[in-house]
C-alpha cells in the first residue's frame, strides 16, 4: 500500500475503486479529491481480485476510519439498473472469467456503506469535470483509448445513463484505404472502433506497440483516422462542449493534431464552429488528470453515493 505525503485525519473517508481489465487501483480518499493511500495491482480471475480489492479496503479503513461510502468505476459492460436483480455486475463482457461478477454486492455485505457505481469511463468522465479539464464545461465526452476503446458521456454534468450506458467504442468505423486485410479483433463485432484501434489491436496489425513504431509507420495514420472518425461521430451524434482522450493508447500524446486533422476531414464544413475549424487544439484534449482520472472518478462516485443518504 503506498501512503501519500501528509496523510491526516478528515471527518469523512471514502473508498474508491477503479476496475480496468488490466489493472485495479484502489484508494482511500477524502471529499477535495485528495488520495490518502492508494495501490495498483493487476485484472487476474474475478475472485481473487476482489478479495484483492477487499482486503485493500478494509486494511484502508482500519488504518485510516470508517468509510463514509465506496465509489466504483468498473469495465463493462455493466448493470446500472437499481431495479435489476444484477445491479452492480459485469454483464456480458469480452473479459474472460469476468461474465457476470457482482462488483457491488461484496462492497455492501463488508462495509454496509452507500456504494456508487458506474463505468469507468463514465466515472473518469465525472473526475475531469470535477477536478480536470473539463471544469468549465457542463457536456462533454471523456474517451478512453487503451486495452478497449469507451466513452463516457456527461450531460448537464450528470453521466448518461439510458437503456444501459454509451458504448461508443463498438460503432463502426468506415474503414481506412489502407487496413482492408485487417479482420479486427473484437469478440463481438470484429471490425468495431475498438476492433480496428484499441492497444490490442494495433498489436495485433504491427506486431508493436504504437510507442514502438517510428513516425513515417502507416499504423499512425491508420489509428489517427479512426479515432477522428469516432470524434467528428460523436460531434454530430451528442455535440459535446469538449472531447477529452485518455487511455494508454493516447499517451502518445503526438496524435491529438492529426486525429483533429481527421476530424475536421471526416466533418467535411459541416459544423460551422470555431470550436472544430480553428480552435480544435481546445476541443479535442488530453486529461488534465492523466492516469489518475479513473481512480478520482471512483472518489467522485463514491462522495455522491455518500451525499444521497445524508
Amino acid at each position: 500500500m503506498k501512503r501519500a505525503a501528509g496523510l491526516t485525519d478528515e471527518p469523512r473517508l471514502f473508498g474508491a475503486v477503479e476496475a480496468g481489465g488490466t489493472k485495479f487501483v484502489c484508494a482511500i480518499g477524502d471529499e477535495t479529491g485528495r488520495v490518502l493511500v492508494e495501490e495498483r495491482f493487476p485484472t487476474t480471475d474475478s475472485a481473487a481480485t476482489i478479495a484483492h480489492m477487499l482486503q485493500f479496503l478494509r486494511r484502508g479503513s482500519s488504518e485510516a476510519g470508517r468509510l463514509s461510502a465506496v465509489g466504483v468505476g468498473s469495465f463493462g459492460p455493466v448493470q446500472l439498473d437499481r431495479n435489476s436483480p444484477h445491479y452492480g455486475f459485469i454483464t456480458r463482457t469480452p473479459k474472460a472469467g469476468w461474465s457476470e461478477t457482482d462488483i457491488v454486492g461484496p462492497l455492501v455485505r463488508e462495509f454496509e456503506c452507500a456504494v456508487g457505481f458506474d463505468t469507468d469511463v463514465n466515472a473518469a468522465a465525472l473526475a475531469e469535470h470535477r477536478w480536470g479539464a473539463a471544469q468549465d464545461v457542463r457536456d462533454f465526452v471523456y474517451v478512453t483509448v487503451g486495452t478497449g476503446i469507451g466513452g463516457g458521456v456527461l450531460i448537464d454534468g450528470i453521466p448518461v445513463h439510458g437503456l444501459m450506458h454509451p458504448e461508443i467504442g463498438h460503432l463502426y468505423p468506415r474503414r481506412h484505404p489502407r487496413d482492408g486485410g485487417f479482420a479486427g479483433v473484437c469478440p463481438f463485432h470484429q471490425d468495431c472502433m475498438e476492433g480496428v484501434a484499441s492497444g490490442p489491436a494495433i498489436q495485433a496489425r504491427s506486431g508493436a506497440g504504437l510507442q514502438e513504431l517510428d513516425a513515417g509507420h502507416v499504423q499512425w495514420e491508420i489509428e489517427a483516422d479512426y479515432l477522428g472518425q469516432l470524434c467528428a461521430q460523436l460531434v454530430l451524434t451528442l455535440s459535446p462542449q469538449r472531447i477529452v482522450m485518455g487511455g494508454g493508447v493516447m499517451n502518445q500524446v503526438q496524435l491529438l493534431v492529426p486525429i483533429r486533422q481527421r476530424m475536421r476531414h471526416w466533418l467535411r464544413g459541416y459544423v460551422d464552429r470555431r470550436e472544430v475549424l480553428t480552435d480544435s487544439d481546445e476541443y479535442v484534449v488530453s486529461p488534465g488528470l492523466g492516469a489518475q482520472a479513473g481512480v478520482l472518478g471512483a472518489l467522485a462516485l463514491a462522495i455522491d453515493a455518500a451525499e444521497t443518504i445524508t
